[in-house]
C-alpha cells in the first residue's frame, strides 16, 4: 500500500511539473526542511536549503514569464524537455524503497509521461488561448496552470489520492476546453467559407 502511494504521489508531482517546473521541486524542498518527506541519497539536495532558495527564485522567474506574451511562448519550448526530466526526478526521489529496475522504470514511463503529456496539454491550450482570445487570455490559462501545480503539489504530499483525482478533473477540463476551442475555430471557417460563397 505505501509503495502505491508513494507511486500515486510521483505522478501527481510530475504532472504538477507539467503545469510549472519549479514549483512541485519547491514544495519538495520545503516538505523535506519541515520534516514531512524524506529523501533517498541521490536525490538528498532536494531538501537543502541552497536548493530552496534556486527553487524560490526560478519559482517567481518562472511565474512571472508566462504573464509576458513574449516570454511565454519561448517558455513552452524551453520546458516542454525540462518538464521530462523534472518528473523523471521528482518521481525517482519518492521511489526510495523499491528495486533500482523498477524505481527508473516507472519514474521514466510514469513519471516523465505524466509531466510532458500535462506540458503538451498546457501548451496546446495556451496555443488556443492566443488564438481565440489573441493571447489577451492567456494570463488566465497561465494563472490556472500556476494554481493547479501549488494544489497538486501540496495536496501529493499529504493526500496524494485526493491529488491525483484532482489533477484527472484538471486535466479533463483542458482538454474539454480545447476540445470547444477546436470545434468553435471549425464552425468559423465553414461560416467564413460559406458566406465567401
Amino acid at each position: 500500500m505505501q509503495i502505491l502511494l508513494s507511486i500515486i504521489t510521483g505522478i501527481s508531482m510530475s504532472a504538477a511539473c507539467g503545469f510549472r517546473i519549479f514549483v512541485p521541486f519547491l514544495v519538495m524542498s520545503i516538505a523535506s526542511l519541515s520534516g514531512w518527506v524524506s529523501f533517498g541519497n541521490e536525490t538528498s539536495w532536494i531538501g537543502t536549503y541552497p536548493a530552496l532558495i534556486v527553487f524560490g527564485v526560478a519559482t517567481i522567474v518562472e511565474i512571472g514569464g508566462y504573464y509576458n506574451p513574449w516570454i511565454d511562448n519561448m517558455l513552452d519550448l524551453i520546458s516542454t524537455p525540462l518538464a521530462l526530466i523534472a518528473g523523471i526526478i521528482l518521481t525517482s526521489s519518492i521511489l526510495t524503497d523499491i528495486n533500482p529496475f523498477w524505481k527508473w522504470t516507472l519514474s521514466i514511463i510514469a513519471g516523465g509521461g505524466a509531466a510532458i503529456n500535462v506540458q503538451l496539454l498546457t501548451v496546446k491550450a495556451r496555443a488556443f488561448s492566443s488564438f481565440i482570445t489573441t493571447g489577451l487570455g492567456n494570463p488566465i490559462v497561465s494563472t490556472i496552470e500556476t494554481l493547479s501545480s501549488i494544489t497538486i503539489s501540496f495536496l501529493s504530499i499529504f493526500v496524494p489520492v485526493v491529488a491525483f483525482l484532482l489533477l484527472l478533473l484538471i486535466v479533463v477540463f483542458i482538454y474539454k476546453m480545447i476540445k470547444k476551442a477546436k470545434d468553435r475555430r471549425k464552425r468559423n471557417k465553414i461560416e467564413r467559407k460559406y458566406i465567401s460563397t
